[in-house]
């Protein structure tokens, strides 16, 4: 459900345009309206979670989702829906951020790592099979891939009465709790972990999702599926790289798997500056799937390593709070690294923040 709601919708765009007579600028409100309570709630309902419990956050979290992302399925105003997406964008922005906190509070070093492998391959699967499944449910009607939240309800009663969790033990007043939240993220290793997680965040939203298709359509004339399917294909490279984390810890420190990360995505990025074929693209493509793969498990694991329980939860968030910051500040960067250095600058420029993450863990990492 963390990745259902942007990437499920999008290929409805073109026809909500024509049907609902807005313009193409207006339809991307749909995500932005999703996206922005995520910056105040993220960090309320991680320290919600940590007062309170996990599960009682987290329920009532999906039943809003799939009530309000469903409801949209109903809506013919542009107005209504709107409204209707900044709710479920409310439910929303507790799951990317419980959901890896409540593996941390179940499981403990190379468990852990290995549990965030295969949760951030299951994240892999729905980013690439989700914009198919839209795209497939839109050619019915534009409102037919807004149904898909629905499911988040059936979810939200297995997490109820199956979801075995210890759940924190938070008594402390609210200005010892706060205390104790700052004294764990002023660690060097943790700003460290959080830049990284800044970094790759603008790196993922800005070159490879949003600006990697107007490059293979400007290079090399791509039509849609082809773009569609290189983006698949590098997110199923994560999916399957994530599943072998276990694998990887046991060989090699967490601290070298990020180094490699980021020089896969520093080299990923500068491949595609240069790269001559369209063919030839899904070398940097699988590239950077690997690097994200190894790269997001390995960092949520090492943050959770410095979150105590009873804290995790806002912990966690506050590395969620950069993520999105990532998510908004990506695309504009690379909006204007191309507007004063053409696309294949804006890759090098994306190669850089590469570089500079490996530096943040070089230096800060232990």
């Amino acid at each position: 459900m963390a990745v259902l709601g942007t990437s499920s919708i999008t290929p409805a765009f073109p026809t909500i345009v024509r049907e609902l007579g807005v313009s193409s600028g207006q339809v991307g409100l749909l995500i932005t309206v999703f996206t922005l309570p995520g910056i105040v709630m993220t960090p309320l309902l991680g320290i919600l979670s940590d007062r309170y419990g996990r599960k009682k956050i987290l329920v009532p979290a999906l039943l809003l989702f799939g009530l309000a992302g469903g409801a949209c399925a109903f809506a013919r105003s542009f107005d209504l829906l709107l409204i209707l997406r900044f709710f479920q964008g409310i439910g929303a922005a507790a799951l990317g951020t419980l959901n890896v906190t409540v593996i941390g509070d179940i499981y403990d070093g190379r468990e852990r790592s290995s549990a965030l492998g295969y949760n951030s391959s299951v994240l892999s699967v729905g980013t690439a099979s989700y914009p198919a499944i839209g795209g497939l449910l839109a050619t019915l009607g534009w409102y037919y891939p807004f149904a898909l939240p629905f499911a988040a309800l059936p979810i939200a009663i297995v997490v109820l009465f199956s979801l075995d969790n210890p759940e924190p033990r938070n008594d402390d007043r609210l200005r010892d709790y706060f205390g104790s939240v700052w004294e764990s993220l002023r660690d060097r290793e943790v700003f460290g972990l959080i830049g990284s997680s800044l970094l790759t965040f603008i790196v993922l939203f800005g070159p490879q999702i949003s600006y990697l298709p107007i490059l293979m359509n400007a290079r090399f004339d791509a039509p849609s599926y082809v773009i569609g399917a290189i983006l698949s294909g590098a997110s199923l490279t994560t999916a399957l790289t994530s599943t072998q984390l276990g694998r990887l810890t046991d060989r090699f420190s967490e601290r070298s798997l990020l180094k490699a990360a980021f020089i896969f995505y520093a080299v990923a990025m500068t491949a595609v500056a240069f790269t001559p074929s369209l063919l030839l693209l899904v070398i940097p493509a699988a590239m950077f799937g690997v690097a994200q793969g190894i790269n997001l498990p390995n960092v949520f694991s090492l943050l959770n390593a410095h979150a105590p329980t009873e804290n995790r939860g806002a912990f966690m968030a506050t590395n969620g709070m950069s993520l999105r910051a990532g998510q908004t500040i990506g695309p504009l960067f690379m909006a204007s690294a191309a507007g004063t250095l053409g696309l294949t600058g804006a890759y090098i420029a994306a190669a850089g923040l590469a570089l500079v993450a490996f530096l943040l863990v070089l230096v800060l990492l232990r």
